[in-house]
């Protein structure tokens, strides 16, 4: 997965430390038991969804990867090129 940049995006990044701040709000309202504000910490962390998605959908999320092949022929082919260019 590493290969693929997996969550190593502006996009992801930026989902994830939204839908983390709503946690956090989520998490003092169920402390102080405040339902208002348990609430507004769950549509946070939706939102927080919702804008990582946006921005993925925008460009800044993952992009197509070289080291990700679309096919077993392609990786085979592209296995024994290398082999080839190795042993040349």
């Amino acid at each position: 997965m590493s290969a693929a940049a997996h969550g190593h995006t502006p996009a992801a990044w930026t989902g994830v430390v939204i839908s983390f701040v709503g946690f956090g709000i989520a998490g003092v309202a169920m402390i102080l038991p405040s339902v208002l504000l348990t609430w507004a910490g769950i549509a946070v962390i939706l939102l927080g969804g919702v804008v990582g998605k946006a921005m993925s959908m925008a460009g800044m999320g993952k992009q197509p990867s070289t080291n990700v092949y679309k096919s077993t022929d392609e990786q085979i082919a592209a296995q024994t090129a290398r082999t080839a260019a190795v042993t040349a």
